[in-house]
């Protein structure tokens, strides 16, 4: 950001000059002299460039980074390419900002159309808008898309991540929606509840695949019970799972959703994260947010150009289905970034890799007595028994492992590719001291 000046003094000048002013205060004569600040804002006096250094360092120091992460549960340490952050940090993206004017945004604008073909080709779908908050808004957002006048519940599988249905209760309670949990059965869907509990009134059901235990969900059979109630399906995935697995396209989603954090993005305490959404052709007309396309002009040369875009600024209020006013454009860059730098070859190795090291960590436990929870496939995560959870997570602690997340019955683990075979082995030995 050092080359980054808007203006030179003498510019400033000249603007004031234009408006008939002399100075900067006089942009303020307007207001009232009680409510001016005469005497400063009194704040302590200023620190050299060491100082703040020392200081700042001081501050990150008391941050706990863990170099071995076992814990998933929605947000994931995966390996990012150094060229991520070198193109993502440039000034002209850094500050780059909504692309009101077509005709003078047109980088940003095809930044995010790169953004929107990648998630098509990962997800199966035909259409994707330029992103959302997080994954958990996307999820939510997407039940207005489904809703119609006959069509007003809304349906979401119990082995979805909790915290996901939270936020997808909170939408329904401010659009009057009727947001109904679909029990579980042995770590995954009911496929019988499911089937008894869709009436006529159902406008969708959203499936998390993987599922918050990290089991693999039947999802192509899932679909078939949601479209014959005449309902929408639709699926929250894990985008790095994406790239081996059957897509939400080829399990007959009408829309795909998920959190886009494993594409480039740190872990950084929670954000900024990244929610993208995906859709068929059929419902592209309602996705929130913006969606870019690409044109040519009248000599043939290729332009980008809003396509649509659903904000409520944009029309009245009251026919607005989304209150979604930005969006994350620097994040969907980054993950622009990160799969063009993974491509289809990196991206399944990462996804291999995972869930092979997963199998491997869950077969070490096994061995212990760590029993997992549910039978049958899973990607990279897993829940196991533990005899005793608090003292296993704590001795991990002490060795600078971040362990599983307690949960009923046990310990949601989960191994990235990140992880090496040795950390791996370091955590089940001491695992089995404790034990």
């Amino acid at each position: 950001m050092g080359s980054y000046v808007p203006n030179t003094p003498a510019q400033r000048q000249e603007m004031l000059a234009a408006m008939g002013l002399g100075t900067m205060a006089d942009l303020y004569r307007d207001v009232p002299e009680s409510m001016k600040i005469r005497d400063g804002l009194r704040l302590p006096s200023g620190l050299s460039e060491w100082e703040v250094r020392r200081k700042v360092t001081a501050l990150a120091a008391e941050n706990r980074s863990y170099p071995t992460i076992l814990r998933g549960a929605g947000a994931y340490r995966h390996f990012i390419p150094a060229v991520v952050k070198s193109i993502t940090s440039r000034e002209e993206l850094v500050t780059a900002y909504t692309p009101y004017q077509a005709e003078i945004s047109q980088g940003i604008l095809q930044s995010i159309f790169e953004y929107q073909t990648m998630i098509c080709a990962l997800t199966g779908m035909d259409v994707s808008n330029a992103s959302v908050y997080d994954g958990a808004t996307a999820a939510a957002e997407s039940i207005a898309m489904c809703k119609d006048r006959k069509r007003t519940r809304a349906y979401v599988s119990a082995c979805a991540n909790p915290q996901t249905i939270e936020v997808m209760r909170t939408y329904c309670f401010g659009s009057n929606t009727e947001l109904i949990a679909v029990p579980e059965k042995e770590g995954r869907t009911d496929l019988e509840a499911l089937r008894s509990l869709l009436g006529e009134d159902a406008a969708c059901f959203y499936l998390q695949q993987p599922n918050f235990y990290g089991n693999l969900e039947d999802a192509a059979a899932i679909g078939e019970i949601v479209h014959a109630a005449g309902a929408k399906y639709v699926m929250g995935v894990n985008p790095i799972a994406c790239a081996v697995m059957e897509t939400p396209g080829e399990c007959g989603a009408d829309v795909a959703v998920g959190e886009g954090q494993p594409l480039g993005m740190d872990l950084s305490f929670g954000g900024p994260y990244l929610g993208f959404m995906a859709a068929t052709k059929a419902m592209f007309r309602k996705l929130p947010g913006r969606i870019v396309g690409q044109t040519h002009d009248k000599e043939g040369r290729i332009g980008y150009v809003l396509t649509l875009t659903a904000r409520e600024q944009h029309i009245r209020r009251e026919k607005a289905s989304s209150n979604i006013c930005s969006n994350q454009a620097l994040c969907a860059l980054t993950a622009a970034v990160y799969l063009t730098a993974m491509g289809p070859d990196g991206l399944k190795q990462a996804a291999t890799l995972s869930m092979s090291k997963a199998h491997y960590f869950a077969q070490q436990l096994e061995a212990l007595g760590m029993k997992r929870l549910h039978a049958g496939e899973f990607f990279h995560e897993f829940v196991t028994s533990c005899p005793d959870t608090e003292k296993v997570l704590k001795a991990l602690d002490g060795a600078g492992i971040l362990g599983g997340l307690p949960v009923e019955g046990g310990i949601l683990w989960c191994v990235t590719e990140v992880v090496s075979r040795e950390e791996l082995d370091r955590a089940v030995a001491i695992i089995r001291e404790v034990l």
